[in-house]
């Protein structure tokens, strides 16, 4: 077992000001496989003060000095890829190829880009008599998740560093052990101290603390909707900036007109992606009520094909969930589906035969699914996938856009410009037409309870700018 004893702040590694620890679980094997520091709002101060301290210098360095950071930060975690997706299997439970691919793969992209990014990015223009520039916006605070651990990591810390800003991190405390690999790559490279700072810890603690600190400039949030509201409260009271990602409910639109083989095989798989732990994942997916019995055959065929097992097994296309906690409520929601009157077509609440070891949830497929139900409504964050019939294009547009929710969606047609005009009326930050694929440079973010401001490409490096108009 590793035992993480220190936090990284003002460029070393420190100990905690409290005693507690944290216990980080392997999620296949249910076994503690290492232990973090339970910081405290003292160590928060103290990053803070480090990173306050650390942003009039770090701000005045060049854009090209902090790309060429960034670029050394990048071929720090390209070295390191295949420790990190092993670390983050673990964690999380996504099988070990996709997590070389996507846990490992997306973080070294986003540092990577945003040293590309900062070669033409516009810092300055001129309007009228008016220079106008952009400056960065002061010691951000970033409190992340445990699904895409790294991924929503750099997907704050490396814009905020490009920007100019200086950064505390508080990641998940559920998967927390790849933050510290890149606080040690950080280190390596030599970031001026305090630029950078890692407090471990709980977010009623830990995260409060950063969102309440008059020293912050800005909180970005990435989690669930309720946690985030607590973010914008506390950040409120010293009127911080605030970027917000949170829930999804994304539905999936396929068109009568559609390849319902194509459509509705590639929707299991985006429902499906990290067991289901995805906040942008395509959980509703709403069909054409003539063709409902052949989505349902095809949609049972594939879901069927995702065999749970060990994210280390040869053949395994589902790792567990991350935790207890989440087995449980994913369960709970599967019960509530089949009380509500869903139709289960595949899945259920028992355990995958042979798994009884593991936060292991079989992959779940409801149908005749009506928009009031909670599993139409509420983010289940597990492999259940809820399939709406519809009537016609106008219910189908009505019933995609009738939740709190608005971070994703997707749309089926054999007409691109049908399907390019139906994406353009859902409620949503993002939507895939006939399958398009993830774009790490493309905005990504919500409307609606799903959050406000942008990540990822220039638009993730606009969030950490404030615009000042010098007249002359």
């Amino acid at each position: 077992m590793q035992a993480r004893d220190k936090l990284y702040i003002n460029g070393s590694w420190v100990p905690s000001t409290g005693k507690g620890t944290i216990e980080v679980v392997n999620s296949a094997t249910e076994e503690v496989m290492a232990t973090v520091p339970e910081g405290t709002p003292e160590d928060v101060d103290r990053a803070v003060q480090a990173a306050r301290a650390a942003f009039d210098e770090w701000s005045q360095v060049s854009v090209e000095e902090r790309g060429k950071y960034l670029q050394r930060i990048t071929e720090g975690l390209q070295a390191r890829s295949a420790e990190i997706a092993q670390v983050v299997a673990q964690e999380v439970g996504m099988p070990v190829n996709l997590s070389m691919i996507i846990q490992a793969g997306l973080p070294t992209m986003t540092f990577g880009s945003m040293g590309q990014i900062l070669d033409s990015f516009p810092f300055e223009e001129q309007v009228g008599n008016s220079l106008i520039v952009r400056e960065p916006v002061g010691v951000v605070g970033a409190i992340t998740p445990w699904n895409y651990p790294l991924h929503q990591i750099a997907a704050k810390v490396a814009p905020a560093l490009a920007a100019g800003c200086t950064v505390v991190l508080k990641p998940s405390e559920v998967a927390p052990l790849n933050a510290f690999i890149l606080a040690e790559i950080i280190d390596e490279v030599g970031l001026p101290p305090g630029t950078f700072n890692l407090v471990t810890g709980y977010g009623p603690v830990v995260g409060e603390a950063i969102a309440a600190h008059p020293q912050v400039d800005m909180v970005s949030f990435t989690g669930s909707t309720r946690a985030g509201k607590r973010v914008s409260e506390l950040a409120s009271q010293t009127v911080k900036r605030v970027a917000l990602e949170l829930g999804g409910k994304s539905p999936n639109v396929i068109l009568d007109d559609a390849d319902l083989e194509r459509a509705v095989s590639d929707g299991v798989g985006k429902c499906y992606l990290n067991s289901g732990q995805t906040c942008s994942a395509l959980t509703r997916m709403l069909v054409p009520r003539a063709r409902l019995s052949e989505a349902e055959e095809i949609a049972v065929r594939t879901a069927e094909s995702y065999t749970p097992g060990d994210p280390f097994g040869d053949g395994t296309r589902l790792g567990p969930l991350v935790s207890a906690t989440q087995r449980e409520r994913v369960r709970g929601y599967i019960q509530k589906g089949v009380e509500e009157g869903a139709k289960l077509l595949t899945g259920g609440v028992e355990p995958p035969e042979g798994l009884e070891k593991g936060y292991y949830v079989r992959p779940t497929v409801f149908s005749e699914v009506t928009p009031e139900m909670t599993i139409a409504q509420e983010e289940i964050f597990g492999p259940v996938l809820a399939i709406l019939p519809y009537d016609s294009e106008e219910d189908a547009v009505r019933i995609a856009n009738d939740t709190v929710y608005g971070l994703a969606g997707g749309v089926w047609s054999g007409d691109p410009d049908r399907a390019r005009r139906v994406a353009r009326r859902l409620r949503t930050g993002q939507v895939e037409v006939n399958g398009g694929s993830f774009n790490p440079m493309a905005p990504f973010g919500g409307y609606k309870q799903s959050g406000h401001g942008r990540e990822l490409g220039k638009f993730g490096l606009e969030e950490y700018l404030e615009v000042k108009a010098l007249q002359l």
